[in-house]
């Protein structure tokens, strides 16, 4: 068991200075920017599922995949170009829809890391976040599987 450290007067006072000046957040206005971008995103989405549907002659359970990977190509590049991240900054949580919030995340891991390698830098820092994500998915769909296994077992 740990013991909490005290704080002397001194970091007492620090800590209300710094509530003091650290800036007022609007949450009401950072609430509907992400609800605004979120639904922006999913917009596009939904307009790339309508072409893939209509020009090019998908059916509509197989348009959201090409539609997905556009999403997915789009955020790493304009992660590599500098352009989301004054997109998170002026939509904040709305910024990390799945998709493209994870994109960014490995594209940022990569770039940040290219001066490694790519094999070390690069691609062992991607794994780093895409690794538990996919270790999460694998396991999640399994327990789901058995769940459902056990409902229709039971129920026929």
């Amino acid at each position: 068991m740990h013991k909490k450290k005290k704080t002397s007067p001194v970091q007492k006072d620090y800590q209300i200075l710094a509530k003091k000046k650290e800036p007022k957040r609007n949450v009401i206005l950072n609430v509907i920017r992400a609800f605004v971008f979120g639904g922006f995103v999913c917009f596009i989405a939904q307009l790339l599922q309508f072409a893939f549907i209509n020009y090019f002659g998908f059916e509509e359970s197989q348009a959201g995949n090409p539609a997905t990977a556009i999403l997915i190509m789009l955020s790493a590049l304009l992660t590599g170009l500098g352009v989301y991240d004054h997109i998170a900054q002026w939509a904040g949580a709305g910024s990390a829809v799945p998709i493209i919030g994870f994109a960014n995340s490995l594209a940022s891991a990569a770039i940040e890391h290219r001066s490694e390698g790519y094999v070390l830098g690069v691609g062992g820092n991607m794994f780093k976040i895409a690794g538990p994500v996919i270790v999460f998915g694998t396991f999640s769909a399994f327990i789901v599987s058995i769940i459902k296994l056990l409902v229709q077992a039971i129920g026929g």
